[in-house]
């Protein structure tokens, strides 16, 4: 399996957001670090996926279409939780917590669905050179958006007033 492949990049991702949920629900740990680098992370990702991943697996004959309308629109419920965590201050507070555990819960969903359904789909129906392909182009759109510190609050708040 190529490190290029699309799949394992997006897999890969998947496996560090719950690394820093892990984290992040750690009373002991910095969380607000955690925080800032998930928020990065999941943008950039989103991202990069909706710029350049969705849009050739909803060309495929053998990807459901639906599932990539589906994506979209938890995407957009991950900025919206992942966004009002990030208006909490206080990392210590209850608050914070609530909204951190609404975010986990958005994003496992996400994640847990995309790799049962498109991510699967492009495994067993995308050619390895064409998923090599999107796995470059996923990593410099991934790489563009991590450089121009997307998951800033101020970021989020834009992307989600959409």
């Amino acid at each position: 399996m190529s490190s290029h492949d699309v799949v394992e990049l997006i897999l890969r991702d998947h496996r560090r957001m719950e690394d820093l949920f892990r984290t992040m629900r750690n009373v002991e740990a910095d969380r607000a670090t955690a925080l800032a680098e998930f928020a990065d992370l999941l943008i950039a990702h989103a991202s990069a996926e909706e710029d350049k991943v969705y849009p050739a697996l909803r060309r495929h004959k053998n990807v459901d279409g639906d599932d990539v309308d589906h994506g979209v629109h938890e995407h957009e419920e991950g900025n919206e939780a992942l966004l009002a965590l990030l208006e909490v201050e206080d990392t210590a507070s209850q608050e914070w917590e609530d909204k951190l555990e609404e975010l986990v819960t958005a994003v496992n969903h996400h994640m847990d669905e995309e790799e049962r359904t498109l991510l699967n789909d492009a495994r067993e129906n995308v050619a390895d050179d064409r998923r090599a392909q999107l796995g470059t182009a996923f990593r410099e759109a991934r790489a563009r958006y991590l450089e121009t510190n997307c998951g800033s609050v101020e970021n989020v708040r834009k992307l989600v007033a959409g």
